[in-house]
């Protein structure tokens, strides 16, 4: 009996470990976790719901160190809970990683989808059309907030916060205004524009557009929103209330290839917008004209002649070949070129390009080696010409482009490379950042338009210091102190000087209303 004992006990202990294996696989499982404890906020496919989409491509931006943060303590001002009292360390490590994965298969997001997505405040379209607060509606900021994913409503005279609301995660692009500035149009990294009405601070209507979008236009009527998508690769048409129009799948016209579209920005003179491939050396522009002129696919000896079979022009495709993709693209005064940067070459030769929106092709290549943020570049009058001013991801330099003769004028060293370069056509100054750097990202650096010469910085020692918005008569330069305990700092823009300071939770972006629908030289549109 002893024998039999003996073995009983081992088949026990041996079963009792099998059970304790499986449990471990169990644990560590991070498709079952999730299922367990995220999916009733983010959905089945990790899309989004009450929370934001956990793809690969919605968490871009999110490094995997702030993921697991963020999955362990939870996250401030939001919903999302912290799971360390319910979950091991290395269950937390396992779903972090997890998240970063494809979804297998690749999920889609139909017309129909986008349709059902969308909803509207009841009561929204009564609301009376004035401002429900006492300041200028024309030098008003919306501060986009990262760290806790609000929107801060800033009077631009007084500098104080008159406002602030939860947005959606990740806002991306920058938000895009009406052109009375009363709504104003969000883009989040997973698909979602949210139409706000600034005179009565609140929200208006919803819809996804896509699961992971680039930014949104809005056209220079007002009558039109454009979105431009990563996943799934389309460009999706709304009108002023977000009600679907029209989905365009991001491909060759023989539909062999598909893309994920880089930007959409408006060209409101052309009555337009303009849409950049990132995948397809295309550029694309779609005319909300009603007496667009015909679109002629292909090549035709005379397109007055009538050759081939026209397209309608009014909200049609017209593409432009190009030899290499857009990551970004810059317009001139005229609207009529469109100036891109491309892909960096293994060589460091130049990777920018000017592209006639009228004939249809390349024209000039840009003189701009490294990695030219064109998004972010400015024009000002210069010695009898216009200029072109870019900063550069890659390199420590502002360069200077004449845009008359594509040449450059000028490389002008900075501290470190940098994303964004603001000024005003009120000031004699340029402001560019070089928050790109990792000794120098807490200096902005200020440059005489007249010299094109440094003349001064301002610093924020041992923080990150970028993104400058001028106020609407460009006297005061406001700058976001990038970080979870960040601020906005307002400064004299002739003298520099700090005039005064606004706490805020990674305040990447500001945006000032006039300057954005007048389309002022000095900021991105």
């Amino acid at each position: 009996m002893k024998p039999a004992a003996h073995w009983w006990k081992f088949a026990l202990a041996a079963g009792m470990l099998a059970m304790a294996a499986d449990m471990a696989r169990a644990q560590a499982d991070p498709a079952a976790l999730y299922r367990e404890h995220c999916v009733a906020c983010h959905g089945e496919q990790r899309l989004g719901g009450m929370g934001p989409a956990l793809l690969p491509e919605s968490l871009q931006r999110v490094r995997p160190a702030e993921a697991t943060s963020v999955i362990a303590k939870g996250r401030t001002a939001t919903q999302m809970p912290g799971f360390a009292d319910k979950l091991s360390a290395e269950q937390i490590a396992a779903l972090s990683k997890w998240i970063y994965t494809p979804v297998t298969p690749a999920p889609t997001w139909s017309e129909a989808q986008i349709r059902a997505s969308r909803s509207e405040v009841e009561g929204a379209a009564a609301l009376p059309a004035r401002p429900a607060w006492k300041a200028d509606p024309l030098n008003v900021f919306l501060v986009v907030e990262g760290g806790d994913h609000h929107v801060s409503v800033v009077d631009g005279d007084r500098f104080e916060v008159m406002h602030r609301f939860a947005s959606r995660f990740a806002l991306h692009g920058g938000p895009k205004f009406s052109p009375d500035g009363r709504f104003v149009y969000f883009g989040s990294r997973d698909g979602w524009i949210t139409k706000y009405d600034l005179w009565n601070l609140a929200v208006v209507v919803e819809v996804r557009a896509g699961l992971n979008m680039r930014n949104v236009a809005v056209s220079g009527d007002g009558q039109w929103v454009m979105a431009a998508n990563y996943l799934p690769h389309t460009v999706a048409l709304f009108d002023a209330d977000l009600k679907l129009q029209r989905v365009y799948e991001a491909a060759t016209l023989d539909g062999r290839a598909s893309s994920r579209v880089s930007a959409v920005y408006d060209a409101q003179p052309r009555r337009s917008f303009v849409v950049a491939l990132k995948d397809i050396p295309e550029l694309w522009e779609i005319s909300y004209d009603p007496k667009a002129e015909p679109i002629h696919d292909g090549l035709v000896h005379d397109y007055k002649m009538g050759e081939s079979i026209a397209k309608p022009g009014y909200l049609g495709v017209r593409r432009t070949p190009l030899d290499e993709p857009l990551d970004d693209f810059f317009f001139d005064q005229s609207y009529r070129h469109v100036l891109g940067a491309t892909r960096p070459k293994s060589d460091g030769s130049p990777s920018a390009q000017v592209v006639n929106l009228d004939i249809r092709r390349r024209i000039a290549a840009l003189p701009l080696a490294g990695m030219p943020h064109l998004g972010s570049g400015i024009t000002f009058a210069w010695n009898g010409t216009t200029v072109l001013a870019s900063p550069n991801l890659k390199d420590g330099v502002v360069q200077v482009i004449d845009m008359k003769t594509w040449k450059s004028v000028k490389s002008i060293q900075t501290p470190g490379p940098g994303f964004f370069m603001r000024s005003h056509e009120n000031s004699p100054y340029a402001w560019v950042d070089s928050m790109m750097s990792t000794t120098a990202k807490d200096t902005l650096t200020i440059i005489d338009k007249r010299t094109l010469e440094p003349v001064a910085q301002v610093k924020e020692p041992g923080r990150t210091l970028a993104h400058i918005e001028y106020t609407r008569d460009g006297r005061h330069a406001l700058a976001s102190v990038w970080e979870l305990d960040g601020a906005i700092v307002v400064y004299d823009a002739a003298t520099f000087k700090e005039v005064k300071r606004l706490p805020m939770s990674k305040p990447v972006g500001k945006y000032n209303v006039w300057n954005k629908i007048s389309r002022s030289e000095g900021t991105s549109h």
